[in-house]
């Protein structure tokens, strides 16, 4: 076996149980599915709903995929897309850093640039992609990936991403609002 079929069985075993454990969690965790629709209405998406359900099932899906390394591209698709919009909707304005307060977007970065390097790369030897002469990587894969995720990503947040607008507080009469240079 090839040293890079060994590392796209690695990858797609920790992104595969890592989105699935995602997914499992948002439907069985700590809230279950009306929980991560509180979430998601608290990070701004509309219908809050329907995006606990396709963030579900996409992470339980793309996991199932990825370690059966079955449309290896597609399934990495499915993570760039849920990790983008997290990326933009949760994590983005926390910084860097997961270990700061908010959670900073380290973390799903990582998985965002697996997710594109995997589907490059394809399922390995193996997998069903290759088993059933699917064995898809190069440009191609990462088209997929990039395209499907990054557009899927893109409207998603475009049609349903509604935050909050930072109510502005006028300033009390007599003072200046504008900036001063400085002396």
């Amino acid at each position: 076996m090839h040293p890079v079929d060994i590392a796209a069985l690695l990858l797609r075993a920790v992104l595969g149980v890592t989105m699935l454990a995602h997914g499992w969690n948002h439907a069985f965790g700590g809230g279950k599915i009306p929980g991560t629709t509180r979430w998601f209405a608290s990070i701004g998406m509309r219908p809050a709903w329907v995006h606990a359900y396709v963030a579900t099932i996409t992470e339980i899906g793309s996991g199932v995929l990825l370690l059966a390394g079955l449309l290896t591209p597609l399934a990495a698709a499915g993570v760039l897309g849920t990790m983008l919009v997290a990326l933009v909707t949760a994590h983005l304005k926390n910084g860097f850093f997961i270990f700061r307060p908010g959670q900073g977007y380290e973390y799903v970065l990582m998985i965002c640039v697996v997710a594109v390097a995997l589907a490059g790369m394809g399922g390995g030897w193996l997998s069903l992609d290759h088993a059933l002469g699917y064995p898809v990587s190069g440009w191609v894969a990462y088209a997929v990936c990039a395209g499907a995720g990054g557009v899927g990503a893109a409207l998603t947040l475009l049609t349903s991403w509604r935050p909050e607008r930072p109510v502005a507080v006028p300033a009390p009469a007599g003072q200046d609002t504008e900036p001063t240079a400085a002396a």
